[in-house]
């Protein structure tokens, strides 16, 4: 099944980008070739852009703290594991920790690497980055692929703290909505939200085989879904077949 996700607000679009971001970043680091290590950067100074939008540090803070004091009213209940609840709490409070004890915005610390910024500040221009331009970056890219590694593991440490809150709070989002298998009707899907709860994520699971692509949108109120074919002519056109996948919403 092919996982397609739709964020409800601008925040869970937001730790979608940033999730997707560090796990092409763990990807990249993982290997060792310079060309690897050159796309890793570039992951890294998306990452800090992302990171410096300005309530990004405290709307993670927020939400770990809301999800602390959400878990934490579930004491006491015989339907709930104690063991259980008592590792998501404390992993909730060790990520809140975390991330208060960063200086600043998400990735402040970089700013001030001169020879970091130097590349930032070319990457983006085409071959900006080429040997004539940048000699200590090109001696860099000529280092061994584990004293690469160790460079990029001691930048990215000053990030460990956002992308452990992150993949913890978008787990237990997840984790909140149950999938309900559903059929559209002549390619096309929609469902009224109830009122009185505000969902944040829509996940959806489509078979692979169908050759179908959703295009979501949504809001507080209503969920629409059109299922779509890429032609020969590389275009998405319209499907009238009926399908059935897996919806489920999510909120916390």
């Amino acid at each position: 099944m092919i996982l397609y996700e739709y964020p409800f607000n601008e925040r869970i679009r937001t730790y979608l980008r940033l999730e997707h971001l560090f796990l092409r970043l763990r990807e990249l680091v993982s290997r060792e070739s310079a060309l690897d290590h050159h796309f890793a950067l570039s992951t890294l100074f998306e990452i800090m852009d992302v990171g410096a939008r300005a309530d990004l540090k405290s709307d993670v803070l927020k939400d770990l703290d809301k999800q602390k004091h959400t878990l934490d009213a579930y004491r006491g209940n015989p339907a709930i594991a104690e063991d259980v609840l008592n590792e998501i709490v404390a992993k909730l409070e060790n990520s809140f920790q975390a991330m208060n004890s960063l200086p600043g915005k998400c990735g402040q610390s970089l700013n001030d690497n001169d020879w970091l910024m130097s590349i930032r500040s070319r990457v983006g221009i085409p071959g900006g980055t080429c040997e004539f331009d940048l000699p200590a970056y090109y001696a860099w890219q000529h280092k061994t692929g584990g004293q690469r590694q160790q460079d990029l593991a001691r930048w990215i440490a000053t990030l460990t703290p956002l992308a452990d809150s992150i993949q913890l709070l978008l787990k237990l989002l997840r984790d909140s909505g149950t999938p309900q298998k559903v059929i559209t009707n002549g390619g096309q899907f929609q469902q009224s939200l109830p009122q009185g709860r505000t969902f944040q994520l829509l996940r959806l699971a489509l078979d692979p085989t169908l050759g179908l692509i959703p295009e979501i949108s949504g809001n507080r109120l209503m969920v629409s879904i059109r299922l779509m074919r890429q032609g020969d002519d590389d275009r998405l056109h319209a499907s009238s077949e009926d399908a059935t996948f897996e919806l489920a919403l999510c909120s916390s």
